[in-house]
């Protein structure tokens, strides 16, 4: 590792730069490189104390001397390039407001979907990058490892996602685009959705054992195939709202889960 770089880079032409720029702002270039960008001491300390290698880090020249930043660089692994850039260069790509400079890009996992005999959360089609980002923070947060996102739903290592998750996407395994069937071939625990036709409320549910819990799609819900393979449940709202929405909605459901297994 490289702590302290005689070369400032000063020009957008810089092939890491234009890389940086190419994966902050377009999902078709994440997918293509099978790489993203996490910006952000906090995020990167999320990476650092789950193991998880870098490709490059990038800072600005001011950031350089930071303590924060040093710290950071102190634990990286030897080999893990760096790459100065001047204050200028960095605030015209970064994608955060002001704070500390310093960002790394990363390669997206892709792991093997095998089979899933524990709990699961499938996130099927769920589009907007906050809600995925919180349900996986969410997920995270109660213990559950596997997440099962089908094609539509919003990419789970976008910058915007690992913002929402707040870097719980480390602590997870995380299988993307897949269809449904994908999903049916794969998951051995039952599938549990939540809909307003149903009279099984949550709270009369038996979750004592592994689930898997589906959301679905902001405005559509949970697609006709795999409802028609769930448990449809219910969360009670007494005053008549149409819907809850679905970050909110998960993070009930993995919620009162939790609250059956270890705290009845």
């Amino acid at each position: 590792m490289v702590l302290n770089p005689t070369e400032l880079i000063t020009s957008d032409k810089n092939t890491t730069v234009k890389l940086v720029k190419a994966l902050l702002a377009q999902a078709r270039q994440r997918k293509k490189n099978g790489q993203t960008v996490i910006e952000g001491v906090h995020l990167i300390d999320a990476a650092l104390r789950s193991d998880y290698p870098f490709v490059q880090i990038i800072l600005s020249e001011s950031a350089r001397s930071h303590p924060e930043v040093q710290q950071i660089l102190t634990r990286l692994p030897t080999y893990t390039p760096i790459l100065i850039l001047s204050n200028s260069l960095y605030e015209s790509i970064r994608s955060l407001g002001t704070g500390i400079d310093i960002m790394a890009i990363i390669n997206v996992p892709t792991p093997n979907l095998s089979m899933i005999d524990e709990d699961c959360l499938v996130l099927n089609d769920v589009q907007d990058s906050g809600n995925v980002g919180t349900l996986l923070r969410t997920a995270a947060a109660v213990g559950i490892r596997n997440i099962l996102c089908t094609s539509a739903t919003a990419q789970a290592w976008s910058p915007k996602t690992l913002r929402a998750g707040m870097g719980a996407q480390f602590a997870l395994t995380i299988y993307e685009g897949l269809s449904t069937q994908d999903i049916l071939d794969h998951v051995k625990v039952p599938l549990l959705a939540t809909s307003s036709h149903t009279d099984t409320l949550i709270y009369d549910h038996n979750l004592s054992a592994p689930v898997a819990w589906i959301m679905g799609h902001e405005g559509q819900g949970v697609s006709d195939e795999l409802m028609q393979c769930a448990t449809p449940i219910a969360l009670p709202q007494p005053n008549g709202q149409e819907s809850l929405n679905v970050a909110i909605a998960g993070s009930l459901c993995l919620y009162e889960t939790l609250r059956q297994r270890q705290y009845c």
